[in-house]
């Protein structure tokens, strides 16, 4: 029985590493209570792919550094005083899942750049295993940023977009 949960285990952890690198998240947590006494507590993580790949980057490509600097650090340099994370009017995603920035594909997105919304308006949708949430907007204001693309994936607490 032992040899059986431990394999079990063994293939759940890798199951966990797995969906890890497919919805290129950075961790993930689970904790398994089997009985009283007995439980399993996992914890997987990895860096994120910009610190892994900044410094080969610098090393092995540099004269393709250029041409991908503006692109990458365009969006951020409006504010690069702090993570938007911290922004007062950051929304954060209440949950792991991929993103939606419409209903359908056909559809006209929920929100643009200048929008004004009112508190309840619905900002986007966060699939998590095959459940569309609607994420509301918990005040009225404009929209300042959207940090997310379409089809991206988020992991919990991420910043979303900033209302102000």
């Amino acid at each position: 029985m032992t040899k059986n949960t431990h394999d079990a285990d063994v293939a759940f952890i890798r199951a966990l590493a797995e969906l890890l690198n497919e919805n290129d998240l950075t961790e993930l947590q689970v904790k398994r209570d089997y009985a009283e006494d007995d439980s399993l507590n996992v914890r997987v993580s990895r860096k994120p792919p910009q610190q892994i790949m900044a410094p080969q980057q610098m090393q092995a490509a540099p004269a393709q550094m250029p041409a991908a600097i503006p692109v990458a650090i365009a969006s951020p340099a409006a504010d690069t005083s702090a993570d938007p994370a911290n922004h007062p009017g950051a929304v954060t995603s209440p949950m792991v899942g991929t993103i939606y920035l419409q209903a359908e594909p056909s559809a006209p997105p929920f929100i643009s750049v200048g929008a004004s919304i009112a508190e309840g308006d619905t900002l986007l949708i966060v699939e998590a295993m095959k459940t569309m949430n609607h994420i509301p907007a918990p005040r009225s204001g404009t929209i300042k940023r959207i940090l997310v693309g379409d089809g991206d994936a988020v992991e919990f607490g991420a910043p979303l977009v900033i209302i102000e």
